[in-house]
């Protein structure tokens, strides 16, 4: 797995360079200290994950995530900062970012990057906490309009609580490829790109069939 690693902190950057080079499947490809850096970066290495912090100077990680996903939608960026900030974790979510995990877990970054490489959306416990009162909407919404059957709802709810492929298969006694095949099918419906949009979705509709 190749990752580039953007943080203000020249001390954070150069410590996350080496502790994640130790790993065996991970490869740090570039390390950079802002957003336009972040932007460049990406462009030269095509990352399979970018880890970047979100406050710095000249270009913040939410414009640049935003510029690198307009110009690579698959793009799979993890958030690491020190901030819990609501306001930036609701705008992390609505750009796409597949993950947004706290400073303070240091263990848990390399278990994090692994799980985005895979496909995985990741938040921290604390964030994770937060989403349905950040996000919820008190308007009831009907996702039959939108041809959502009972079966695909359950799934979003599945992937709104932070669930796996493997994880929801398991709950919905349905295979990993037939879990795919559904998700596939309710992001065309709702024209959503994909599980960490349909989540925010998911809460920004009251959770309501």
């Amino acid at each position: 797995m190749k990752i580039v690693i953007i943080d203000d902190d020249k001390l954070v950057s150069m410590s996350l360079q080496t502790i994640l080079n130790a790993h065996e499947k991970i490869e740090v490809a570039g390390v950079g200290n802002d957003g336009t850096e972040a932007v460049i970066l990406y462009d030269v290495h095509l990352p399979d994950v970018l880890l970047m912090d979100i406050r710095m100077e000249k270009m913040t990680g939410l414009e640049a995530a935003e510029t690198i996903i307009h110009k690579h939608p698959k793009a799979k960026i993890l958030f690491l900062t020190t901030f819990s900030d609501d306001e930036y974790i609701v705008k992390a979510l609505k750009i796409g970012v597949k993950g947004y995990i706290l400073k303070q877990d240091f263990e848990g970054i390399a278990p994090a990057l692994e799980a985005v490489f895979q496909g995985q959306s990741v938040f921290g416990e604390l964030i994770v906490d937060k989403l349905p009162n950040l996000l919820q909407n008190s308007e009831i919404f009907d996702y039959g309009e939108l041809n959502i059957t009972k079966k695909e709802y359950e799934i979003i709810e599945l992937v709104a609580e932070g669930l796996s492929n493997r994880e929801i298969s398991e709950k919905a006694f349905l295979s990993e490829g037939t879990i795919r095949n559904y998700l596939s099918s309710i992001l065309e419906k709702l024209e959503l790109r994909d599980r960490t949009q349909l989540a925010v979705f998911y809460y920004q509709h009251g959770g309501r069939k």
